[in-house]
């Protein structure tokens, strides 16, 4: 197997490629997305660089000028789209350091967002391995000390800007270990439940373009929104907001044949009488 790692430079992403090159039964290659926030960011890239070598790993990084006050999901967006783009490339799968810290601190964004259930099953892509989601921060830097690994700090990573250490702060001072572990046991059923409800909804999904405006007007509005959301996903790969699953299922109801509904994203219903078909520019 192929893996892409992603390496920020940062103790977690250290961590992983130490641990997959220890564990030898992969092929390996080291990739860095340089978001361009920060004035010191090339010295993140050289940095990772110069490990990837040190593995005798290839290495592939693009550097972008987002520039200071891009917000946190702009810069995830590209730097999965840089990653993506290198896994088709490559032929590999993308193996990113997420760990239990961080799916706590992701549902709690998520909640803080006003979620619905999918915002519980976070980080669960089928295209992404994430090997590191059993161990905590606490292990990683238990392993990281042990086994005299550098890394790299991100200053922002102690700034207040971002949603993420603000909350991350509340998070290490107000809940406990216990309350912690329930969470996560929430989120593993999540994820079970998200791979069920998926199964169940692919078989309301006609196999062809043309998707029934029939079904979508009978059965209630919560459930059709969520089986929308999920043709618009399957058809055209393009992760619509609830907003706009809303506005979508309106112009379903609604729109008369031979019109088109933008939703973003370059994607489109294109309309007929008793059918819909869901296109990308």
């Amino acid at each position: 197997m192929r893996y892409l790692v992603a390496v920020s430079g940062g103790i977690d992403s250290v961590v992983l490629l130490n641990m997959l090159v220890t564990d030898a039964k992969h092929d390996l290659i080291v990739a860095h997305f340089d978001h361009g926030i920060r004035p010191d960011s090339a010295a993140d890239a050289r940095f990772v660089g110069a490990l990837a070598r040190s593995y005798g790993l290839e290495f592939v990084t693009k550097r972008e000028e987002l520039g200071p006050g891009t917000s946190e999901d702009l810069a995830r967006s590209r730097r999965y789209t840089f990653l993506r783009e290198q896994a088709a490339r490559q032929g590999a799968v993308i193996v990113t350091a997420h760990h239990s810290d961080d799916v706590i601190e992701t549902i709690a964004i998520n909640l803080t967002r006003g979620t619905g259930w999918k915002g519980i099953a976070a980080l669960g892509n089928q295209d992404i391995a994430r090997p590191l989601l059993r161990l905590s921060k606490n292990d990683i830097r238990m392993y990281a000390t042990a086994k005299h690994l550098e890394w790299t700090e991100d200053s922002t990573n102690s700034s207040d800007v971002y949603l993420r250490n603000r909350l991350r702060q509340k998070i290490g001072t107000s809940l406990s270990g216990g309350t912690k572990k329930e969470l996560l046991e929430i989120w593993k059923r999540q994820l079970e439940l998200k791979s069920v409800i998926y199964k169940e909804e692919d078989n309301f999904i006609q196999a062809g373009e043309e998707q029934s405006r029939y079904l979508l007007i009978t059965i209630d509005a919560t459930t059709a929104e969520e089986l929308l959301r999920r043709m618009i996903a399957k058809k055209a790969g393009v992760a619509c907001t609830r907003p706009q699953a809303k506005r979508a299922l309106l112009a379903v109801k609604t729109a008369k044949p031979g019109s088109i509904f933008e939703i973003g994203s370059g994607c489109s219903l294109h309309f007929a009488i008793q059918t819909f078909a869901i296109q990308t520019s």
